[in-house]
């Protein structure tokens, strides 16, 4: 049988960097890894309520821990993510601390956004399921998918949905590969999701990889 592996795990401090930087102790490793997952959902949870709809357009959340010090840098492709002109989050940094109790450690947030918004696969594959969602046709909901890609100057791109594509009763799978997409060198760098999509005919599978360089 074939071994799968994720192509950022693959890569991983070759082209790939961690995004969440921090040192602990074995007794205090759980309880920091969980206030990492908390600090993810409350972020994810603030912006749903806010844009009141599941697709966020947050390519990345990173995670920086120091002594006295938790910054936190949201990466996103769209300026409509910013609340307000200074890009203050108090009311989410006040969800925060309430999750994760009481913490001596000061809270910093910033958001950065992206150059290339469609270079990054888990916001393309947020813009893919938001148009299954709408029901419409999967191959031309590829093609744009590709141009979008192809905009922002990529070397190749691959992309598999699977399901009961337009409510079909059996499943079934649509691809697209344009240009070279080389999943085995590790120079080469790779942008890689797998996102899950609620329909009213079932769930659906996205698989996308984007090549960038080499």
């Amino acid at each position: 049988m074939g071994q799968k592996v994720n192509p950022l795990g693959f890569r991983l401090g070759v082209t790939q960097k961690n995004y969440s930087v921090w040192f602990a102790q074995n007794r205090n490793y759980s309880k920091t890894l969980q206030e990492d997952i908390k600090i993810h959902q409350n972020i994810e949870k603030f912006f749903q309520k806010q844009r009141k709809h599941s697709y966020l357009g947050i390519a990345q959340i990173e995670i920086q821990r120091k002594v006295n010090l938790i910054n936190v840098t949201i990466y996103t492709g769209f300026s409509s993510l910013l609340n307000n002109e200074k890009g203050e989050f108090s009311e989410l940094k006040n969800k925060i601390r309430q999750s994760l109790g009481p913490i001596n450690q000061k809270l910093n947030i910033k958001v950065e956004i992206l150059s290339k918004p469609y270079q990054n696969a888990k916001i393309l594959a947020e813009y893919i399921a938001q148009q299954l969602e709408k029901r419409v046709a999967v191959k031309k909901i590829l093609q744009k998918a590709v141009e979008l890609a192809q905009k922002e100057d990529i070397e190749g791109i691959r992309i598999q949905v699977a399901g009961r594509l337009g409510g079909r009763e059996r499943t079934r799978k649509a691809k697209i590969k344009i240009g070279r997409v080389t999943l085995q060198t590790l120079r080469a760098e790779m942008d890689y999701c797998c996102y899950t999509v609620r329909t009213i005919h079932g769930t659906l599978g996205i698989l996308l990889w984007i090549f960038m360089k080499e």
